[in-house]
């Protein structure tokens, strides 16, 4: 995502409620390892990019590539260095493990803080406003660059970097913060037991071996809430893979990638019998939504929450000649019914009712999961 939605791509998780950026990370719908092609000069990767062909193999400086990026009108193309690429397959990102929501009335505050990271050690906590990032008033910023300026832009991006923060907590004095980047580890899966029997699964992106911690995350409940709020996606094979768990194979969506249709399918012998909800709200994107739309697609969930962020394109990533990757968008997924979430979103089955807090919609949740269990 470049202010652009670009910058704001380049990591390992995004996390979009209400509109507004969580974590410092990146949204995508991408594939896991692009293969070493043969290498191409500029001008050969210019003309391909151009006729929506495969770059990979390019040799490209940064500059040169996201030049290319900017002139090729693709507003969810990101450049990712060898690291930056390793750090969002693997589930590591640049920041300082703070976390944001922009309510309805615009303003801007800290929804989550990462354990031991940078804010934390700050002692920010969930709930204080963020006022100003580098001197710029937040609630001005469009979400991307919040995430870009609290991740960095620099080409280096280097953990030790700083970046200066204004935040207030209700009724308390406003602070000047200036906190250190770091490489932090993403805490994609997180489970709770909010009753005997029922497991919450909340899962913030789709990073390598994520599918296999919510299968074990699953294992022997009764009754699963599979929590994809904030969702901002990742890598399209493992939301393909936890839909896997909950279906017993069959299509979990379709897309055409120049000119030709591909399907994705589950394989079989997933868990067809136990009880699923879906929680969903505004910051739902990408592969998150190809996930949630196949299973409400195919009956085996009901989603609950608020209308989902609506991003139904795929995007793959092409391996240039030093080891950096260009993600391409490569086209737009349907659900099992044929429905494009682009632009769109996906409609919840059970709708919050307007300003319901985080835990009465995980309430909410747990309500329609216990009809549904006795059905």
């Amino acid at each position: 995502m470049p202010v652009t939605q670009r910058r704001a791509r380049q990591g390992a998780t995004l996390t979009l409620v209400f509109g507004a950026v969580l974590m410092a990370g990146a949204a995508t719908g991408a594939w896991s390892e692009p293969a070493p092609v043969p290498q191409l000069s500029s001008s050969d990767a210019a003309v391909r990019l151009a006729a929506g062909e495969d770059p990979a193999g390019a040799e490209l400086s940064r500059q040169q590539a996201e030049q290319l990026l900017a002139a090729g009108g693709d507003p969810w193309a990101a450049y990712y260095s060898p690291e930056a690429y390793a750090e969002f397959t693997l589930g590591r990102y640049l920041g300082v493990g703070l976390s944001v929501g922009r309510a309805q009335d615009g303003t801007t505050a800290v929804s989550q803080v990462h354990p031991a990271g940078p804010a934390a050690l700050a002692g920010i906590a969930a709930g204080d406003r963020l006022l100003h990032i580098d001197g710029v008033q937040a609630d001005r910023l469009p979400v991307t660059e919040v995430v870009a300026r609290l991740r960095g832009r620099s080409d280096g991006r280097q953990a030790g970097s700083t970046v200066s923060l204004t935040v207030q907590r209700q009724g308390g004095p406003v602070r000047e913060l200036v906190l250190h980047r770091a490489v932090l580890a993403a805490q994609e899966v997180a489970v709770e037991h909010p009753r005997p029997g029922v497991a919450r699964i909340a899962v913030r992106g789709f990073t390598s071996g994520v599918a296999e911690q919510v299968r074990a995350a699953a294992s022997g409940a009764q009754g699963v809430v599979l929590d994809l709020r904030g969702n901002s996606g990742g890598l399209v094979e493992e939301a393909v893979a936890t839909a896997s768990l909950f279906l017993d194979g069959g299509p979990v969506a379709s897309y055409e990638s120049r000119g030709e249709r591909r399907e994705l399918t589950a394989t079989r012998g997933g868990d067809t019998a136990t009880p699923l909800v879906v929680l969903v709200d505004g910051g739902t994107m990408s592969a998150a939504e190809l996930l949630a739309g196949a299973l409400q697609d195919r009956c085996r969930a009901v989603l609950v929450g608020s209308r989902t962020f609506g991003k139904g394109t795929v995007q793959q990533p092409s391996r240039l000649a030093d080891g950096s990757v260009l993600e391409l968008t490569v086209g737009r997924y349907r659900t099992p019914a044929g429905r494009s979430p682009d632009g769109t979103g996906l409609a919840p089955d059970v709708p919050q009712q307007a300003g319901l807090s985080p835990a009465g919609a995980v309430q909410l949740a747990d309500t329609v999961l216990s009809g549904l269990g006795r059905r």
